[in-house]
């Protein structure tokens, strides 16, 4: 099982702190929030590790992971080179995954208490699919809103008006190495990027869409008070 963590994108929520470093890199308790993503890397057994970057604070990143070592990894780094979507940054990992292998793939601003571990040996043992981690939240008109149909998803809807469930698709996803054929067929957004929500609707109009309830604390630590909610959750579990 291969890893790539996402951590590009301007941040522009948590302006004009993200003016001066990436937001992957502010302090969230004790650590830079990419810690944790890396942390949470390790911990689900994954060896080898891909940061996808942008161009801010490239430099910063490299300093403070260096080569992984101190989580039991071996990381290496690939720099998007413009913002244009979850499912393009992924796409520059293809040459980092065999067509045989599977990937666990995070959002570096998503901070989350579960293990992955279980999920992940798992997803390994199936033959092929995708499947995504949902967190039952009070609006999920925010998200990407799920579609279910047993232990599968039939549908994502994006941000609708009036959500079919409760429950948001986070940005912790697995995925079989077909995943870049499939970003491949996407066109841009009406917002121009390439969206993940069409390609995880490629699964799901497959019936290769499986799905696991979060069950501990979840956030997308991408405004200011979601940061503040996630330093104080990491600060009180690092103190018990």
């Amino acid at each position: 099982m291969k890893g790539v963590i996402l951590a590009g994108g301007t941040g522009t929520r948590l302006r004009p702190l993200t003016d001066i470093v990436n937001k992957h890199l502010l302090p969230v308790g004790k650590y830079p929030m990419i810690h944790y993503a890396i942390a949470k890397m390790a911990e689900a057994g994954v060896k080898e590790l891909l940061l996808v970057l942008g161009k801010h604070s490239a430099g910063l990143y490299m300093e403070y992971i260096g080569n992984g070592r101190r989580w039991g990894l071996e990381v290496s780094y690939k720099i998007q080179e413009e913002a244009g979507g979850i499912a393009q940054a992924l796409a520059l990992a293809e040459s980092f995954v065999r067509p045989d292998q599977k990937l666990l793939v995070l959002l570096g601003d998503n901070l989350f208490e579960d293990s992955l571990k279980e999920a992940v040996l798992w997803f390994e043992r199936q033959p092929d699919g995708a499947h995504v981690f949902l967190k039952k939240v009070p609006d999920p008109h925010r998200y990407g809103v799920p579609v279910l149909q047993g232990d599968h998803i039939s549908t994502i809807v994006e941000k609708p008006e009036q959500p079919p469930s409760q429950y948001a698709v986070t940005g912790i996803y697995l995925y079989d190495a077909r995943v870049f054929d499939y970003i491949r067929m996407q066109n841009p957004s009406a917002r121009g990027e390439m969206e993940i929500t069409d390609v995880n609707n490629v699964y799901a109009g497959q019936g290769q869409l499986t799905w696991t309830l979060l069950n501990g604390w979840w956030t997308d630590a991408g405004t200011h008070r979601s940061l503040q909610e996630a330093a104080a959750r990491l600060m009180g579990s690092e103190e018990s």
